[in-house]
């Protein structure tokens, strides 16, 4: 339930299109609905401002279709994370408007039309330059993640510039597009095999960078391990990290600081 959809039902029970008790009716399920194999959330998005996500690994699409319609119901945005396709093929029985999956961020979305954030909304200026993500990817087998965290800050209503196949072992290519990362507000480095892209980027940077390293990578990589060390240990200053291949948190959280900072006076 979004904080909208609250003051919209106080605002009835106030102008007497709702009595109190149809009010309480739609109020039932606070603070979590229990449908069994799951108990939903439905609080979150009063407390935090933003809703629940689904974690798709470790679920069946039915599952997560039967999660969807429910959060649908009063919610203009609701997106679930690490899934396929036949993902979207179950959800569209029971969600049939308003779906989208995003093949290559592996991210299934519903969102509606009249309700759902539009990229770049976030800045509400006065003519300077909107507040940026950078989302900037090492290499070709990394853009999955990379797409993952761009999508998600768009999602959220940031606006999202993408820089593929920058990494290290081609440095010039990243000092091609520097002067353009550097215009962000908020850069994402999505890296595998040993991750120093993110060290690169933090030392040439006077901007929050987020890490995001991924399972990318030979044997010795082991599943991303070494790159989530490299990032870690950093002596960039300004750089934080979030898991392996966690490109939805680095999304997630460069929004939240393009919000912050929109608020700032």
């Amino acid at each position: 339930m979004e904080k909208k959809f609250l003051q919209k039902l106080l605002i009835d029970v106030a102008e007497g299109r709702l009595t109190p008790d149809e009010a309480a009716d739609r109020l039932k399920t606070l603070p979590y609905e229990d449908l069994d194999f799951v108990k939903i959330d439905t609080h979150r998005d009063i407390r935090t401002g933003r809703g629940e996500v689904v974690f798709g690994i470790g679920k069946t699409p039915k599952q997560v279709a039967a999660i969807m319609k429910r959060q649908s119901e009063n919610a203009s945005l609701v997106i679930t994370t690490k899934v396929g396709p036949e993902y979207y093929e179950a959800a569209k029985e029971t969600v049939p408007e308003g779906l989208t999956y995003y093949e290559k961020a592996g991210l299934l979305v519903y969102k509606t039309e009249e309700d759902g954030i539009e990229s770049g909304a976030l800045y509400q200026g006065d003519g300077a330059p909107a507040p940026s993500v950078a989302v900037v990817c090492a290499g070709t087998a990394d853009i999955p993640i990379a797409e993952e965290a761009a999508v998600t800050a768009e999602l959220y209503g940031a606006k999202v510039e993408r820089y593929n196949d920058v990494g290290v072992a081609g440095i010039h290519r990243l000092f091609d597009k520097l002067e353009d990362i550097r215009k962000a507000s908020v850069i994402i480095v999505v890296a595998g095999m040993e991750g120093a892209l993110s060290s690169v980027v933090g030392g040439l940077a006077d901007v929050p960078v987020i890490a995001v390293p991924t399972s990318v990578g030979y044997g010795a990589s082991m599943g991303g391990l070494a790159a989530l060390l490299t990032m870690l240990n950093s002596c960039s200053l300004g750089v934080s990290v979030v898991n392996i291949d966690n490109g939805f948190g680095a999304g997630y959280l460069a929004s939240m600081i393009i919000e912050g900072s929109d608020r700032c006076p």
